[in-house]
């Protein structure tokens, strides 16, 4: 698996699927889960509402992941998974890794080849950008996976350059 850090827009990657680092109500929210509920469209909360009508009437578990359309993203599909809330006082590390291993089996079970992530948990619900970076670089590279590209498409130069020392892209 190739496996890359770049500094981006996630809503604009031409990927099979696109990582979304929902909240659990799956219905859209601020930081990335706002921009690709934006950009994909109606479609994405339409998806969203059918799975919690059906599935997840309690909304999606913390470290699950779920797959949509991806509405009008050039991506094909959206990966919806909830990252944890930090606490420096609870190692919820096993969480996050887990958002990384459930979507990339979502992305399998699609048939999805490439897949971008953003910096599960490190917005508003507070990871240190530099332990996710880590807890993320080795989930992917131990991964299980036929998903042939993993790409972490990161908001700035800081958050880009810990997730590219984490997988050896200097």
């Amino acid at each position: 698996m190739r496996i890359e850090a770049e500094r981006g827009d996630i809503t604009q990657q031409h990927v099979d699927a696109v990582v979304n680092a929902a909240n659990s109500t799956l219905l859209g929210g601020g930081g990335v889960d706002g921009a690709i509920h934006r950009r994909g469209g109606r479609e994405i909360l339409e998806a969203c509402e059918q799975l919690r009508a059906g599935d997840y009437p309690d909304g999606l578990p913390v470290g699950a992941a779920v797959a949509t359309t991806a509405g009008r993203l050039p991506a094909r599909w959206v990966i919806h998974t909830v990252g944890p809330v930090y606490s420096p006082s609870e190692d919820r590390s096993h969480a996050l890794a887990s958002c990384h291993s459930a979507a990339l089996r979502v992305a399998e079970e699609l048939g999805a080849r490439s897949v971008a992530f953003p910096a599960i948990s490190t917005g508003v619900y507070g990871y240190p950008a530099e332990e996710a970076a880590g807890i993320a670089a080795r989930t992917v590279r131990t991964a299980d996976s036929a998903v042939e590209t993993v790409r972490f498409v990161l908001f700035d130069e800081h958050t880009r350059a810990l997730f590219a020392a984490e997988i050896g892209q200097g």
